[in-house]
């Protein structure tokens, strides 16, 4: 699967870099080094669709229409609450902040387990207390940079590296069929009040859709705290199950993101095409 995604990515920096000129299935092909059956055939596993129509996901005016079409339903999300009807993502993620104690005792008497593991956006470390998830980073090529990004983050606790629990995790993070009958997965979040209030609000945006800065700011009280909040946004440590990936610019930009701008198009791509499951012609 690992391998996998890095031709997704490949595919998704050729079909980016020359959208205007609507490159053929073919020229991906050839760009990939593969046969088009093949090119095709991984597209379609991957994201359940072309990669003609996948490449329509990935456009500033979609990402526009999906702003506007995601605010009405965010309003009445954020009127229900995080434990009303509305919740969405929540339906799987369940968060738990930690106590000011905790917090300032910096993970202290803590046993963190940790894994890496293969999903649909390449390989990835998870690392979780006996209360949950605490940590989820894409780990690229670089596995000891995102080891000694965790240990930063948890300076006093103790780690044990543990293959089975990460993976039991990565099922449920990254299911290979429905969701059905899955436990919630439970995350525990480490930040300051603000951070924690923004993390809340990224939990209410259900998946396929998407979210302006300037909305976050408005929904956590503070509007005029957009920079606050983008900064917020870049600091989750729990890649993925806080869906910092649904936030972009009011102008349809998807902007920057700390594990590489193509894998945060790759995901809001890929959960875009879940909601919108019609195929096309190749």
């Amino acid at each position: 699967m690992h391998d996998d995604y890095q031709r997704i990515e490949a595919a998704l920096r050729f079909l980016e870099g020359r959208f205007r000129d609507q490159p053929r299935l073919e020229d991906l092909a050839e760009h990939l080094h593969l046969s088009v059956f093949h090119t095709q055939r991984l597209f379609q596993q991957w994201a359940g669709i072309s990669p003609k129509r996948f490449l329509q996901f990935l456009t500033v005016e979609y990402a526009k229409q999906l702003l506007a079409e995601s605010r009405s339903v965010l309003d009445a999300t954020y009127e229900a609450g995080l434990s009303g009807p509305g919740r969405l993502h929540d339906l799987f993620v369940t968060a738990e902040a930690m106590t000011p104690g905790e917090y300032k005792a910096r993970g202290e008497a803590l046993e963190i387990r940790y894994g890496f593991g293969d999903g649909p956006f390449g390989e990835c470390l998870i690392a979780a207390t006996s209360r949950g998830v605490c940590h989820l980073a894409f780990s690229g090529e670089d596995r000891e940079a995102a080891l000694a990004s965790l240990q930063g983050r948890w300076p006093g606790a103790q780690f044990r590296e543990d293959g089975e629990s990460a993976e039991d995790y990565r099922r449920r993070i990254f299911p290979e069929g429905s969701r059905d009958g899955l436990a919630p997965v439970p995350v525990l979040l480490k930040g300051t009040n603000f951070q924690i209030q923004v993390w809340r609000a990224l939990l209410r945006i259900p998946a396929g859709r998407a979210q302006a800065y300037e909305d976050v700011a408005a929904a956590v009280g503070k509007p005029g705290a957009v920079r606050a909040v983008g900064q917020a946004v870049a600091a989750n440590p729990v890649a993925y199950l806080i869906p910092c990936h649904r936030v972009i610019r009011k102008l349809g930009v998807v902007g920057d993101y700390r594990w590489g701008a193509t894998r945060k198009r790759a995901m809001l791509g890929w959960e875009a095409a879940r909601r919108n499951p019609v195929e096309d012609e190749i």
